[in-house]
């Protein structure tokens, strides 16, 4: 799994569980990653399970 900040993670297909990246403390992308729950608006630093997925940010923007 890779990512870049600015894409988001959903865990489980379940869009109530879907996070921004806002940072990747690997240089090559891996995680564990920096989260913020659009939901809760909580931060935490996750490594994705088997469950999660990283959808692209198609805008180009980091936010």
């Amino acid at each position: 799994m890779y990512a870049q900040v600015g894409d988001r993670l959903v865990v489980g297909g379940d869009p109530g569980r879907t996070a921004v990246i806002i940072k990747v403390p690997h240089a090559d992308g891996t995680p564990p990653y920096v989260v913020k729950w659009l939901s809760t608006g909580h931060i935490a630093m996750v490594s994705p399970g088997l469950f999660g997925r990283v959808v692209r940010d198609q805008a180009g923007s980091a936010q």
